[in-house]
């Protein structure tokens, strides 16, 4: 099973618990899990940048093997590269063409 979680909340407590809901995930041992995916864009990109509010948690997610794509157009609108982001997270062109793209892969959608 792939899952893809879209990280989008204004709110940190809610990008808190999309990134928990992400985290169990790979942790349930009555789901065969594999590949996950967290994709960021408008201020869901927060955690996903270097001392942003969840970064240690994006941080931790990633060495237990989840993926995460930082959203081009946002990380423009917000004057933000690649060098600002937490180590790891890869930049994609937009963050609707890498749902789209991972939804037809076959990945599950989930927005918390």
């Amino acid at each position: 099973m792939q899952t893809v979680f879209h990280l989008i909340e204004d709110d940190a407590e809610k990008r808190e618990t999309a990134l928990t809901i992400a985290e169990n995930l790979t942790q349930d041992d009555s789901v065969e899990v594999g590949e996950v995916a967290v994709v960021a864009q408008s201020h869901g990109i927060e955690p996903l940048t270097a001392d942003g509010e969840g970064s240690d948690h994006v941080r931790s997610l990633l060495e237990a093997g989840v993926s995460f794509k930082a959203c081009g157009n946002t990380l423009d609108l917000m004057d933000l590269d690649e060098a600002d982001l937490v180590e790891g997270v890869e930049p994609v062109s937009s963050g609707a063409g890498e749902l789209t793209r991972l939804q037809s892969e076959g990945y599950a959608y989930v927005r918390p």
